[in-house]
């Protein structure tokens, strides 16, 4: 299959062997896929992300200085069903999931940051069953691959624990920010003010629902 490759900053496109899943995994082919500030931070600064993912544990866990597949904020479609698999989404189905493929109850891979398990910058992936979610029908792909980051944005809303008669100040306004602002707007919560340099996402903030920028 063909995908892009990062290694210390340098992005090439190259044929490797498409990956085979195993017991409770599903073969998918990448339909989109995002550019996460993540991978721009990997492929631009890959000594201290690498450095700083050993020390602490992070979520991410590029810990390799080898080529490795990026893209975790995709949008797929089912391919074919491994061993031990539930076959719950069939052949066609397309699917988002969170971005780690179990491997047990404690060990898990985050899709895209190993090089044992290639991202959405490939035209094939392996992902596990039990943890991928259904695209409603008529979802256009590149909309569906927004799943990851605005879950990121959902989480931070629902950690905050809002009662409902707070004003709300959002702090920058890139791709999190916004999805915060979407998430707040969801939940009927205002006032939202959004602050930010950049003028264009100021535009962004206020079409997402912030009531001051």
């Amino acid at each position: 299959m063909r995908a892009v490759l990062m290694e210390k900053g340098k992005l090439w496109v190259e044929n490797i062997k498409t990956p085979q899943p195993g017991r409770g995994e599903v073969l998918v082919s990448t339909k989109a896929c995002g550019i996460c500030g993540s991978d721009l931070h990997a492929a631009k600064h890959t000594s201290d992300f690498v450095q700083t993912s050993i020390e602490t544990g992070g979520a991410f866990k590029l810990t390799t200085f080898d080529p490795v597949v990026l893209g975790h904020e995709f949008c797929a479609e089912v391919v074919e069903h491994g061993p031990k698999t539930d076959k719950t989404h069939a052949v066609g189905q397309r699917v988002c999931t969170i971005p780690f493929l179990l491997q047990s109850a404690r060990y898990h891979l985050a899709v895209g940051y190993s090089t044992e398990t290639p991202g959405g910058f490939a035209e094939h992936m392996v992902l596990s069953e039990r943890m991928l979610l259904p695209v409603p029908t008529g979802t256009p792909a590149t909309a569906a691959a927004l799943t990851e980051p605005l879950a990121v944005g959902y989480h931070a809303v629902m950690k905050a624990q809002l009662q409902g008669d707070e004003a709300v100040l959002v702090l920058g306004c890139g791709p999190v920010g916004l999805a915060v602002i979407t998430a707040l707007k969801a939940q009927a919560m205002a006032p939202i003010v959004a602050a930010d340099f950049s003028s264009g996402r100021r535009t962004f903030a206020t079409a997402q629902g912030a009531n001051w920028v």
